[in-house]
């Protein structure tokens, strides 16, 4: 079995761009993959065009070989950024043919499932009304009304972009910036009540005295709080350890955590509770498994990130499947139809819980007509956003 043609797609969310890549064999088997991210989702689709020129000709079934492969040859670009989202896609893409080659679900071929429900958080469950505290409050409500079990927002941020864009601020909130989310989050969770944890996102944008004031400010709340996200940037993993310690609230980073490499200095500092690393961002499935596996020998739970597309949701889902330290997945609450936009049968959420199909592969399949329909914005709005 050889590899024979590696088709991007650039197509419209609404939150940001996803980029689909489809992988093609001389047995007419084919895979889909995922690379979204963003900013920059050109440079994404751009960089999975090049590496899947790189693959053609290869053996489709020996994922291992293709990853260390193209992780070893691109190295030279660093070992994240737009390269990384691309073997992530390719490498999704490669479990997707394998498991149709067997008849199997991948999470089958990763060890069999411990569950076949995945839990899920929802994110981007706010984006209606004047995005006021109330408007806030309202939208949670109706959001846990659908059945999910826990939220997140970024209150510091989230359309009004309240810090990130002025630098000469070091990143510093004013105290009204600060009362005002500490309105928000107090509306949310007195409109949901503490049985529903909410995590608290800050995207790494606040400075270490903010960011502990703040973690201080929030647990004096008395909500039930999932965790305080991204205190300090990932490349600061002893700022992240010392931050954990000074605060009341549980941490969680990860999103901009790519391989198992960058993972671990996070991990023997022990500077998170727990880690959410990106099926889109990390290296596909088989770094998703390894970093997962890297996180059980310190005691760690995974919770996926997932602000993308629906092959990332499928392919997270399928790992979250078959890992001992899954907590929840994340899921985008308010973002394109997917069953209806593209995918071969409708996404199975439903009560906060992602269902695993039995069909083989991801157990689903993109219709290539409805994503050409689709506009692939070259430079969508969203990617001017500073979150994420």
């Amino acid at each position: 079995m050889q590899i024979t043609a590696v088709k991007t797609f650039l197509v419209e969310g609404i939150k940001y761009n996803w980029t689909l890549v489809k992988v093609e064999t001389d047995t007419g088997l084919h895979g889909w993959g995922e690379g979204t991210n963003r900013p920059g989702s050109p440079l994404v689709e751009a960089a999975c065009r090049h590496v899947g020129e790189r693959i053609i000709g290869l053996d489709p079934r020996r994922i291992d070989f293709v990853w260390t492969k193209l992780y070893r040859d691109m190295h030279w670009m660093g070992q994240a950024g737009p390269l990384l989202s691309a073997i992530s896609a390719i490498d999704i893409a490669l479990w997707d043919i394998k498991g149709k080659m067997l008849g199997a679900p991948i999470y089958e071929l990763l060890g069999g499932a411990y569950r076949t429900e995945i839990e899920l958080y929802a994110n981007y469950w706010f984006i209606e009304g004047s995005h006021e505290p109330q408007d806030y409050a309202q939208q949670a409500r109706d959001t846990v009304a659908q059945g999910f079990g826990a939220l997140k927002l970024d209150p510091f941020a989230h359309v009004n972009y309240l810090y990130g864009q002025d630098l000469s601020t070091t990143n510093a909130l004013t105290e009204p910036q600060k009362q005002r989310a500490l309105d928000v989050v107090a509306a949310v969770a007195e409109a949901v009540g503490k049985d529903v944890p909410i995590a608290i996102e800050t995207h790494a944008f606040l400075n270490g005295p903010t960011a502990v004031e703040m973690a201080h400010r929030l647990a004096s709340l008395g909500f039930t709080c999932m965790w305080y996200e991204e205190p300090a940037l990932p490349e600061f993993p002893d700022a992240i350890a010392d931050i954990r310690r000074q605060i009341p609230l549980p941490v969680c980073v990860g999103e901009r955590i790519h391989t198992r490499y960058m993972a671990r200095p996070i991990l023997d500092r022990h500077a998170t509770d727990y880690l959410m690393p990106d099926v889109a961002r990390c290296g596909g499935i088989s770094e998703l498994r390894k970093i997962a596996n890297l996180a059980e020998t310190y005691n760690v739970p995974i919770a996926p990130h997932s602000p993308n597309g629906p092959i990332c949701t499928i392919a997270s889902a399928h790992v979250a499947a078959c890992i001992p330290n899954f907590f929840r997945q994340e899921f985008m609450a308010k973002d394109v139809a997917w069953s209806s936009l593209c995918l071969s049968h409708p996404l199975p959420v439903a009560n906060g819980r992602f269902t695993l199909p039995d069909r083989p592969g991801l157990g689903f399949d993109i219709d290539e007509e409805r994503l050409a329909a689709s506009p692939g914005l070259r430079v969508a709005p969203t990617d001017r956003a500073f979150y994420v």
